[in-house]
């Protein structure tokens, strides 16, 4: 089976974690597997080694100075149109939005529902669910607003989560040990967060929490890694910048941290926060449960569904802060979280696509 994964960027969000590792997993499985995707500013590659059984594709994509996210979305649409043919594959699958819109007849992954105001965005989301002629979604949760929204039923494959990578991390091998000192050395005790400042992350409820939970740790920091994004955060970061010189809290931002490095990262963090007002599945919390970390998420449905009690949920900034500080007062059990993250492997995500492809082949 040729099977064509379509993804919109080169750099490490979740969906382009996912692509990956569910290409890598599709090709051990037989699959022939060609990935494309837009490669922005120059990008030689992806964010990581990709498995040379996997054929790579990159259009190139170019920056322009004072672009609107609107207009930069339906040139990287314009730019993934031009760039692959439906010639040779069995299975076009679409990874987001921007692909969905660029390649037309496609099977779509919806990871989760955006709620966008910019009309041009507003058709766009709309058109990247409506069009394809059949869906996955890697939570239960997001199905049924799939469902409710547009009477569409989509099958729900979780993901996988490369355990093995994180729960080594947290190991005993003198090179984890020594990684995971480099970043205690570096950063004492510290919450960790991975994505970035943005209101999907919520991440002024963090900043806040943080700020209250310090009353009782204050030598525990606030580390913020990543933050790859094609929208324009602006805004939301100066407000967080505002608030974090009022509430005299500072925490400290890495941005983007080297894939080797990421984690040792994860494994050295003392509570793991994931305050997301939306997602689809939790794929950075799930590594860090298997590394071993006591991770403290939002209250929300799809959260319960995955997650079940292996973590500890908050409903709102006070909650969170309470949850944090409670993790951080108590012994951590991390038996249940690491089950959980090993039982969800890529292989058996793959298996289920390959099925599910077989079900619905391109018309």
């Amino acid at each position: 089976m040729r099977v064509a994964l379509v993804t919109y960027s080169t750099r490490p969000r979740g969906g382009v974690v996912h692509t990956l590792n569910l290409a890598e997993a599709l090709a051990r499985a037989g699959a022939r597997v060609t990935v494309h995707s837009l490669a922005r500013d120059g990008d030689p590659g992806f964010f990581r080694p990709v498995d040379p059984s996997v054929e790579v594709r990159l259009i190139p994509f170019a920056a322009r100075d004072g672009e609107s996210v609107a207009d930069r979305i339906v040139r990287s649409i314009a730019a993934l149109a031009d760039g692959v043919d439906h010639a040779g594959f069995d299975i076009v699958h679409a990874q987001d939005c921007i692909s969905a819109n660029a390649v037309g007849t496609c099977i779509r992954t919806v990871h989760h529902l955006d709620t966008f105001t910019t009309p041009v965005l507003v058709r766009c989301h709309e058109k990247a669910i409506v069009d394809p002629y059949a869906h996955i979604c890697v939570s239960a949760a997001v199905a049924a607003e799939v469902t409710a929204g547009w009477g569409i039923t989509p099958t729900v494959i979780p993901n996988g989560v490369d355990a093995l990578r994180f729960s080594t991390a947290a190991g005993d091998d003198p090179t984890a040990v020594t990684a995971r000192q480099a970043w205690r050395h570096r950063l004492g005790r510290f919450v960790l967060a991975v994505g970035g400042i943005e209101p999907r992350k919520g991440s002024i409820d963090l900043l806040e929490a943080w700020a209250r939970m310090r009353r009782r740790h204050p030598d525990v920091d606030l580390v913020v890694a990543g933050g790859e994004t094609l929208f324009d955060y602006r805004d939301y970061r100066a407000a967080h910048d505002r608030r974090a010189d009022e509430l005299d809290a500072h925490p400290t931002v890495l941005g983007p941290v080297a894939e080797a490095d990421l984690p040792s990262l994860v494994a050295a963090c003392d509570v793991f926060a994931f305050p997301s007002v939306k997602e689809g599945f939790g794929l950075a919390a799930m590594e860090a449960l298997a590394a071993g970390r006591p991770v403290v998420t939002r209250d929300l449905p799809v959260l319960r569904e995955v997650f079940g009690d292996t973590v500890s949920y908050a409903a709102d900034v006070d909650a969170l802060a309470a949850a944090m500080s409670t993790t951080l007062d108590t012994a951590h059990d991390a038996a249940s979280g690491r089950r959980l993250a090993e039982s969800l492997t890529w292989d058996a995500a793959a298996q289920a696509h390959l099925e599910f492809y077989e079900r619905n082949p391109l018309p």
